[in-house]
């Protein structure tokens, strides 16, 4: 289990201002189980990543410039845990949801930068389409370089949800004993980021995978972030 913060940052880093992250505390790993990697059946990228039409319309991901691996597919998977469960593997860059019969649904994510990695298990305690966005003002004050574009945050504004808003098209809010962690899964501006430690703590999928994981879970699942060894 993690130990949580009210201090800790929510969100994901990207390069534009209109796009700019949270983070999370980083904190002590969770045990681990075996891992599996043989894969069952890939899902075909084709039609799977095009646009979508939903609140607000959603771009085709150009899948030439995500590396194949961290596209949605069906794996083998031995896990401990029952079906349903939300597993993330950081060192690796995959979020695993656990199937019945060994296999799990697999996504690539982008994950925090070094010193914003963050390991535990929590529930989902809220789902949320096209969030809107408050980061904390410690992340303002860590950026900078986009400070003077982020006036309209600092007054507590916010980003409404939508295009600009870099939580994406759906969030999962996680929780522990009945108090926000301020971690997310959510949906991302920047497709390209996927498989990298990019964001500042939470997990961030492409919005075509974070609406598909959206619909398949529900409040009260279980999510375990392991160690960020264990996928090395």
């Amino acid at each position: 289990m993690f130990e949580l913060r009210r201090r800790a940052l929510l969100g994901l880093c990207v390069a534009s201002a209109a796009a700019a992250l949270g983070g999370c505390k980083r904190t002590t790993s969770a045990s681990t189980p075996p891992l599996g990697t043989s894969s069952v059946s890939a899902y075909a990228a084709t039609g799977r990543y095009g646009p979508v039409a939903d609140k607000f319309p959603i771009a085709a991901v150009d899948v030439s410039q995500i590396d194949p691996i961290y596209l949605r597919r069906e794996v083998a998977y031995a896990s401990s845990y029952p079906p349903g469960t939300i597993v993330i593997d950081p060192g690796a860059h995959f979020l695993y949801l656990v199937q019945p019969g060994g296999t799990a649904i697999r996504y690539g994510v982008g994950v925090g930068k070094e010193g914003f990695g963050w390991s535990g298990a929590a529930t989902i305690n809220s789902k949320q389409e096209w969030p809107d966005w408050y980061p904390p003002k410690e992340m303002i004050q860590r950026r900078p370089d986009i400070q003077a574009q982020l006036t309209r945050l600092q007054s507590g504004e916010g980003v409404a949800g939508g295009l600009s808003n870099p939580l994406g098209a759906r969030a999962l809010y996680l929780w522990q004993n009945g108090r926000d962690t301020l971690y997310r899964i959510h949906g991302t501006l920047e497709p390209d980021t996927i498989g990298t430690n990019v964001s500042s703590g939470c997990i961030r999928m492409i919005n075509q995978d974070a609406i598909d994981l959206y619909g398949r879970v529900g409040v009260g699942t279980k999510v375990v972030v392991l160690g960020s060894s264990a996928g090395a």
